[in-house]
């Protein structure tokens, strides 16, 4: 299987139509998947732990903050010499926005089989949203460029840039108020491979 940057990089002009409703689809269930995660209450993946924080600090709504934290890991690519694509500037922005959407929609769950079922269920539908965007081929979310970007520009390896990024905005997250627990345990534990089974 290729490796993570040429999955990202794939030439545009293979079957262009159908690779951006791929990468839409894709990008539409990655945004209610971390709705649902927010709905079970049982923990976040890394970055909406931060963007939870975020939102609890000053009223703004946690896709809202996504978008807005998009933006400014964006910034970080001039320097590191990343070359934004289409899935890029949709990703910063329909995540966000689908998120937001979907918890003005959806009332919050109180009872606990309904929040584990939501929890399950968000990590579950993340692993087939990130292989959707990511076998799209048109070019990489902001937090995923920006891990390829240090990766390249330093040496290490795209695993532990991304750990290290990962646990640094989690850290971040959890200080200022975002949800820790079993959803964040168990997203680390099975988004990698999920994603890997799901990428076309």
């Amino acid at each position: 299987m290729p490796g993570p940057a040429t999955l990202f990089e794939r030439p545009t002009s293979e079957r262009l139509p159908s690779r951006l409703v791929q990468l839409i689809l894709g990008l539409f269930l990655y945004g209610a998947s971390s709705a649902l995660l927010v709905l079970g209450g049982l923990g976040l993946e890394p970055w909406n732990v931060f963007h939870q924080g975020l939102s609890r600090h000053t009223g703004i709504a946690i896709g809202t903050w996504a978008i807005i934290a998009s933006a400014g890991v964006l910034m970080f690519w001039i320097p590191l010499r990343q070359r934004p694509g289409v899935g890029t500037i949709a990703n910063a922005i329909l995540v966000g926005a689908v998120m937001d959407l979907v918890l003005w929609l959806v009332a919050t769950p109180h009872n606990l089989a309904t929040r584990i079922a939501c929890m399950v269920g968000g990590v579950l539908l993340n692993g087939v949203a990130t292989g959707a965007y990511i076998g799209a081929g048109l070019g990489p979310g902001p937090r995923d460029g920006l891990m390829l970007g240090i990766s390249r520009r330093t040496g290490i390896s795209i695993r532990v840039a991304r750990w290290s990024v990962e646990a640094a905005v989690l850290a971040i997250g959890w200080l200022l108020g975002g949800t820790v627990g079993l959803g964040t345990l168990l997203y680390a534990l099975l988004i990698g491979p999920l994603a890997h089974f799901f990428v076309p």
